[in-house]
């Protein structure tokens, strides 16, 4: 009798077991309906300046999945030469999580690689940009609307008056969600609190595109 009541538990136990691991794709399924982001450094900056935004958009829903950044070859903020490499980086990104389009993050000089890729390729694979102390009127003073028929690139520019390597008439894009913040550097608009809820809101389609 001991060995069957034991042999009942064990069973019991298993299928509990089993049905918690069942839950789990479901969850993995539902982090998987946001678009793949993908972080773009600055100038002398790489991937790892992603670890903060990425902490906190992970806290918010997205998975690992879901979530990525490139390392540029060129660090001096080319644009001709990050954009074309960034095109390739997207590509992978699509292939990979199976999604048709991407949101990019822009920090610096990542924010102008991303206008050059969009206006070199037609944007068809991009819905949403958030672009951070980036001087983007050096490529372009109005968001490009992209060359997709049924969808506009959305985006959120975010500067700081307190940014002293970019001034923020620079950031500003006509057409855009422009943010003016106060109190943060150029580095400290990848690690703010403030800033992590804007750029959550303009992933969850939050910019705009007048043009």
């Amino acid at each position: 009798m001991k060995n069957t009541k034991l042999l009942i538990s064990l069973v019991a136990c298993m299928a509990i077991i089993v049905s918690v691991v069942g839950v789990k794709p479901s969850v993995s399924k539902a982090a998987s309906s946001h678009d793949p982001v993908i972080y773009v450094h600055g100038t002398g900056g790489n991937s790892t300046n992603f670890f903060a935004i990425k902490s906190y958009l992970k806290t918010q829903g997205w998975a690992d999945n879901d979530l990525y950044a490139i390392e540029l070859i060129d660090k001096t903020g080319n644009s001709y030469t990050n954009a074309k490499q960034l095109a390739t980086y997207v590509d992978q990104v699509l292939k990979k999580t199976g999604k048709s389009k991407v949101d990019i993050i822009g920090h610096s000089a990542g924010g102008i690689n991303t206008l050059t890729y969009i206006l070199n390729t037609g944007g068809t694979k991009v819905n949403d940009v958030v672009t951070l102390g980036s001087p983007n009127r050096f490529i372009t003073s109005t968001a490009p609307v992209g060359k997709d028929p049924n969808h506009k690139i959305l985006y959120t520019s975010i500067y700081s008056s307190n940014d002293y390597l970019v001034p923020t008439w620079l950031s500003n894009l006509k057409g855009a969600k422009n943010v003016q913040l106060s109190g943060i550097g150029h580095l400290g608009l990848v690690a703010n609190s403030k800033v992590n809820e804007l750029i959550k809101a303009g992933l969850n389609g939050g910019g705009q595109n007048t043009n």
